[in-house]
């Protein structure tokens, strides 16, 4: 039997980069999946290698098109049994230039978006004895330059999630996270450093041994996702490619 076989799995950032990776690899490892992003055209993409899948456009920084999004996995797809929260954005800014709205956007994306799901979807998981996957980044365990709202988003999901495991260890839910090290996505391909930045800060997160792939990342979401993960509970996974080695 494959390992996911008869899951419901919800997963965002579906459109490309690791979310998309996650929602063929939960459909390859037997997972039903219910994909969000904002781009339709490249959902649908996506969606034509998932099977017996559905997707649709919604704003995560949106607490009703969340809470939305999780009554439709629901109704068209049977129940709810893992959410995985993919969906992030990082744009490097100096610190002293960063707007409000820099801030907010920050927040919104990679911390405000993943509470909303969550919060939406734990009555559905705690019914089926489900599990969260959060995908934070090695900025939640570190600092990274030009990315104070980044850094602090992440942090915040780490914190979240620690806190979810606390709240809910009598209960048959699992809540877990991963803090991926660089990888080759399409985030990466548009890349930009603020006016003259010092790269040896930059670099200071990198791997010596390069760049991931998304589906090397991918790999241990659905690991963690699975009942071979059932003993993990309110744990944080570096995948990293041995950038925090030694």
């Amino acid at each position: 039997m494959s390992a996911l076989q008869g899951k419901v799995a919800f997963v965002t950032g579906a459109s490309s980069g690791l979310g998309a990776e996650t929602a063929r690899l939960f459909s390859r490892q037997g997972a039903t999946v219910f994909g969000i992003g904002r781009d339709t055209a490249r959902l649908a993409e996506v969606f034509a290698d998932v099977q017996n899948g559905s997707y649709a456009s919604v704003d995560v920084a949106s607490t009703r098109a969340c809470r939305d999004a999780v009554e439709r996995c629901v109704r068209e797809l049977g129940g709810l049994d893992i959410l995985v929260n993919v969906a992030g954005s990082h744009q490097m800014r100096r610190t002293e230039s960063m707007t409000d709205e820099d801030w907010a956007h920050d927040l919104a994306v990679n911390l405000n978006g993943p509470f909303y799901l969550c919060r939406a979807a734990l009555p559905r998981l705690l019914e089926r004895g489900g599990n969260i996957v959060n995908v934070a980044s090695i900025a939640g365990v570190e600092g990274q330059a030009y990315s104070a709202g980044y850094c602090a988003a992440k942090h915040g999901l780490i914190g979240l999630t620690r806190a979810l495991a606390v709240e809910y260890t009598a209960d048959r839910l699992r809540v877990n996270a991963i803090c991926p090290g660089g990888m080759l996505t399409p985030q990466i391909e548009h890349f930009s450093a603020p006016e003259d930045p010092d790269y040896n800060l930059i670099m200071r997160t990198a791997s010596p041994r390069g760049m991931m792939r998304p589906l090397d990342v991918a790999n241990v979401i659905a690991f963690l996702a699975s009942d071979a993960a059932a003993a993990v509970h309110g744990a944080l996974y570096r995948v990293d490619n041995g950038k925090g080695a030694g």
